[in-house]
């Protein structure tokens, strides 16, 4: 045990340093604004918040590699970017929809080269906006209250904490909303399929004699059938907005560490590093 447990610690260290050397080159080009790890522990000079991974941390199995998520702002343009460190596969992804609409794709193909040049045996790839996960409702909703820019930038801390308590009222209404739909489709599916099942079969039946007991089947079952896609898209509509809430909410906390982390830096450390 004792030698599984130095061999564990032995890939951890190696991957903790792997992650530290692409984090010192990065700070050449740009400022690292805040670090999101995943069983890792990474220290950089000057000191940025550091805090967890949410998004893994919170899912229901553990088969995630250790990473870092770093959050950087390009000296060049300002432009924001969000770079996922998986040192255990030499992987590189930038993450889009974190960051969207605070770096222009020119940018983003500028900061991806220069990281295959300076990193070559790393193997990179753009993680896209997914309309499954609501992406883009999901950014707009936060950027509707604050900007990520504001979160690892600004300095009106009073005016920060305003918006990110809207912003979590936001996220349990949308939590709420989408229980009512849950339970008002889950309520009215079965005892409507089952009247629209008995009334279908029951009408249908009578054409019969006209038009073949085939061609009746067929139709009592392509009616029901498209009252039921009805309803399992109105169930999965529910479910899609449960995660987009779930999302915001995630957003938002994260926001409320980068945050705090931020407001403890600067009582420890010159203003110029927070």
């Amino acid at each position: 045990m004792d030698a599984l447990n130095a061999e564990t610690s032995s890939v951890l260290s190696e991957d903790c340093d792997v992650c530290r050397r692409v984090l010192l080159g990065l700070a050449t080009v740009s400022d690292v604004r805040a670090i999101k790890l995943y069983r890792l522990r990474v220290n950089v000079s000057p000191p940025v918040p550091n805090l967890p991974c949410l998004d893994h941390e919170a899912m229901l199995h553990e088969g995630i590699a250790p990473h870092a998520a770093v959050y950087v702002e390009d000296r060049e343009n300002g432009e924001l970017h969000e770079i996922v460190l998986i040192p255990s596969r030499r992987r590189v992804e930038i993450d889009i929809a974190s960051t969207l609409h605070e770096h222009t794709d020119a940018g983003q193909e500028r900061l991806l080269s220069w990281l295959r040049t300076r990193f070559p045996e790393f193997t990179y790839a753009i993680n896209g906006l997914s309309w499954l996960r609501g992406d883009r409702r999901v950014a707009r909703a936060c950027r509707a209250q604050i900007t990520l820019r504001d979160i690892l930038t600004a300095t009106d801390f009073e005016r920060i904490e305003v918006s990110l308590a809207r912003l979590r009222t936001i996220g349990a209404l949308m939590e709420k909303e989408s229980r009512v739909a849950s339970w008002s489709v889950r309520t009215v599916t079965g005892p409507l399929l089952a009247v629209m099942g008995f009334l279908v079969y029951q009408g249908l039946g009578e054409l019969v004699p006209e038009l073949g007991d085939g061609t009746v089947t067929l139709l009592q079952a392509g009616v029901v059938g498209v009252a039921g896609a009805i309803f399992l898209y109105f169930g999965l509509k529910a479910v899609h907005l449960t995660e987009m809430a779930n999302r915001v909410w995630k957003r938002a906390s994260e926001y409320g560490l980068i945050v705090s982390e931020r407001r403890r830096l600067r009582s420890t450390n010159p203003p110029g590093l927070a």
